[in-house]
């Protein structure tokens, strides 16, 4: 069993042995409320006056061993439902329960609750029901052909991350000041003051509903304590009940009270509504770190007790996984992972100096002892950066299970740089869910879904016929047979490629008047910096900055793709167009000759090979334009980032053969890693050809590396692996991620799962465990290339 102490061993492994549950009991609160009071106050405040009935009436959970309290639901692996989002069917929690993947038990009686009690009110409400009866015709043919993706379909904007904040005040602190901006509205000048007045009131209750939380939890630890006849957690539960009186009403004063006061905040962002993507602590080290030494200092708190509650918290993040999807919403991202991202190492964000200190390294501990599939936990690697610090990251992710992630620091600055942050704010920029960068505490960076470039092409091979769903879903661009340039290939996909983004656009100007209107999260806006001032919500554009993401996926397949044609049909007259159309509606079965030549002798990206790295480049400028800058309905700035989660599996699914070889419905590439077998040259020709797109106009940018175990192991290993790291970064790359793992070994736990139970690989910006995906996301990790120095 792992853990660092017995308490950590026993709770982790409680954690991990759970089955995943759903619970109907905020549901049911919240339908009860929407009965009574939906009507009769301002949206905003009927969302905050929800969120507090339900702090006030929730179960309280503190099991055995605890001494970080709070789920968001009645115990670990319990997730509730948000129907005012995805009023799920009774088919929908069938499915659920029954599926062979990422399944959530979930009980015959609350099946009858929800047709009798639930459904009757949510339904044609919810913000789903909305988005899907407000799409064109045109939208939807786009999204049921696998064009694209929209996260808001069964869940909420999210990709909030923790500053600073609620370590230096308190949520009465925070309430003041929320009520001393009431006080200053102009109903006089401002034809908006009322609006703000709402907004600013449902900020001040959800403030209240948190503190309630924090009281109960008080309250709820001494009844246990009353009745508890185990002197030492008797005094355990004071203990915790001490904490909850001071946090989250009062600013922490020790480490274990700034523990316990994020994860309070944590469980109520995402319990006031479920975000996409949870809620995530940002620059833990940094924050935790004032604490931590006051209390060396005083001789109150050694590394083993810093140790274990860092590990406490770890179990509760793992405690909770995502809420559960159903349909294409499942596909882009079956994981039980909710994707909160720690932030370590970097640099302070008050001096811009090296940011590793003694908890960063607490962090790394716990991580490697605790292997937990979530929180999901990144390094940020600075020039300032120790070696010591980079060599035991290293150390951990060639243990082979995924985690931590690395990230180039100076690169994410210029990131927030480029897209007009200024450097103070800069420096609390990281990552959350995967790889999206974004301002701590000062953004709202908003992921609105994937973008299926390599099926663009498709489309432009087809003149906007659609194989999959066979029908046309876009314009006509034109014959490819009749083409007689490569250029003339190449303009008519960048008019499908614009076509989409403006059918892709168009739809998340209309889900996003939905949220602003409709679902408004006062909580979410006490956190983050502008909500306050400007006296809007979070989902309307209150933030001091506002960032919509569209996440392309297939770089690698899309570059291979138009390489092969301008090489082997306009250049090198290999074969005709007819010909490559023709095998690609076969699936290449009778082209084998043409098969053999684009999959094996025609220049592929991820080799530093100019040839087709230029025209990587080109397509990554060409998407990039088409999107960034334009402007949403509520102010936000678009921009790209590169990442897939699982939805390189689901958009190649979807998918006949391409032109690069790849099979039909086999996945595309995820992330900026190249195409499966096609980098051939070793990990440095890698780095070197995804360094050539500028990383630092997206949010961020994915690349898988897989190396056996043998490959790396020893001194010589980790020097090499945090050579690479140091190189690629100095080219200014944003992430790199390991699997380290042998191809046969992950071979027999496809084969043998019940001897492989505990095998966890990386996905894409997350790890899984290998049996919780699906076969064709098993082959796809299998055939990733084996990477050696």
């Amino acid at each position: 069993m792992r853990g660092y102490t017995e308490r950590t061993k026993m709770l982790r492994q409680v954690s991990v042995s759970t089955q995943p549950g759903v619970s109907l009991e905020r549901a049911l609160l919240e339908t009860e409320f929407y009965n009574k009071y939906y009507g009769t106050v301002e949206t905003p405040v009927l969302r905050a006056m929800n969120f507090k009935y339900y702090m006030e009436n929730r179960k309280l959970y503190i099991g055995e061993g605890e001494l970080i309290v709070g789920e968001k639901s009645e115990g670990p692996q319990v997730v509730p439902t948000f129907p005012e989002l995805c009023a799920h069917t009774v088919e929908d929690m069938t499915v659920m329960n029954d599926r062979e993947y990422i399944n959530f038990k979930v009980k015959e009686e609350d099946k009858k609750i929800q047709a009798e009690k639930i459904l009757p009110y949510w339904q044609g409400k919810s913000t789903r029901d909305k988005i899907l009866s407000s799409m064109t015709q045109e939208w939807k043919d786009c999204y049921a052909a696998g064009m694209f993706t929209e996260f808001m379909e069964q869940r909420a904007p999210g990709h909030t991350v923790a500053d600073d904040k609620f370590y230096n005040k308190g949520f009465l602190e925070l309430k003041k000041e929320i009520e001393e901006e009431i006080e200053k509205l102009d109903f006089l000048n401002d034809r908006d003051a009322y609006d703000k007045k709402a907004q600013l009131q449902a900020m001040a209750i959800s403030c209240d509903a948190v503190m309630v939380y924090g009281k109960r939890y008080a309250a709820y630890a001494r009844e246990l304590a009353e009745k508890e006849t185990n002197t030492e957690r008797k005094e355990e539960l004071l203990w915790i009940a001490s904490n909850c009186d001071v946090v989250p009403a009062h600013k922490p004063e020790t480490y274990a009270q700034a523990i316990q006061m994020y994860w309070f905040v944590h469980i109520g962002v995402t319990t006031e509504v479920n975000t996409w993507d949870a809620f995530s602590p940002g620059k833990f080290d940094q924050y935790l770190y004032p604490f931590y030494k006051k209390e060396v200092v005083e001789g109150t708190l050694d590394y083993d007790k810093a140790r274990e509650l860092m590990e406490c918290l770890w179990i509760k993040f793992n405690n909770q996984p995502a809420p559960p999807k159903v349909g294409i919403t499942l596909k882009e991202s079956g994981t039980y992972t909710d994707f909160a991202n720690l932030n370590t190492g970097g640099i302070n964000p008050y001096t811009g100096e090296d940011g590793v200190n003694d908890v960063s390294y607490i962090i790394l501990d716990a991580m490697d002892e605790m292997r937990l599939l979530q929180p999901s936990s990144n390094v940020q690697i600075s020039e300032k950066t120790p070696e010591e610090f980079l060599r035991r990251a290293v150390e951990i992710s060639r243990k082979g299970w995924g985690q931590p992630a690395f990230y180039n620091t100076e690169e994410l600055i210029q990131e927030l740089l480029n897209s007009g942050k200024t450097l103070e704010d800069a420096r609390f920029g990281g990552s959350s869910g995967c790889v999206e960068t974004g301002c701590h505490g000062r953004e709202a960076y908003v992921l609105t879904g994937y973008l299926n470039v390599p099926k663009i092409f498709e489309l432009t091979m087809n003149n906007g016929f659609d194989n999959y769903t066979n029908k046309q879903i876009s314009i006509k661009t034109g014959n490819p047979e009749d083409f007689t340039s490569y250029e003339q290939l190449r303009d008519a996909f960048y008019k499908q490629l614009q076509h989409i983004i403006d059918v892709k656009i168009t739809g998340n100007n209309v889900i996003e008047k939905i949220f602003a209107e409709h679902m408004p999260t006062p909580f979410m806006s006490v956190l983050t910096t502008g909500c306050k001032e400007s006296g809007r919500d979070y989902n309307a554009g209150g933030s001091k900055y506002n960032t919509r993401y569209i996440q392309v996926v297939g770089i690698g397949t899309i570059t291979d793709c138009l390489a092969s044609v301008k090489y082997n049909v306009y250049e090198q007259d290999r074969f005709t167009m007819k010909d490559l159309l023709s095998a690609l509606e076969a699936d290449f079965a009778g082209y084998e000759m043409i098969h053999n030549l684009v999959l094996n002798h025609t220049p592929k990206y991820g080799n530093d090979d100019d040839y087709a790295d230029e025209i990587m480049v080109d397509v990554f400028l060409n998407v990039r334009d088409r999107i960034r800058g334009r402007k949403s309905v509520c102010g936000a700035t678009y921009h790209i980032d590169m990442l897939p989660t699982t939805c390189h599996i689901y958009f190649g699914s979807v998918m006949t053969a391409s032109a690069n070889g790849r099979l039909k419905e086999k996945p595309v590439t995820d992330g900026i890693s190249p195409e499966k077998g096609a980098d051939r040259n070793g990990p440095t020709a890698v780095i070197k050809s995804c360094a050539k797109m500028d990383h630092t106009s997206t949010g961020g940018t994915l690349l898988n590396q897989k190396f056996t175990p043998s490959s790396i192991a020893g001194e010589e290993g980790i020097a090499n692996v945090s050579a690479l790291i140091r190189a690629y970064f100095q080219m200014m790359g944003h992430h790199i991620q390991f699997n380290v793992v042998d191809r046969s070994t992950l071979i027999d736990a496809q084969k043998n799962p019940d001897e492989y139970k505990d095998l966890i690989v990386r996905v894409a910006g997350y790890s899984d465990h290998f049996n919780n995906l699906e076969k064709a996301l098993q082959d796809e990790i299998i055939d990733r290339t084996e990477q050696s120095f």
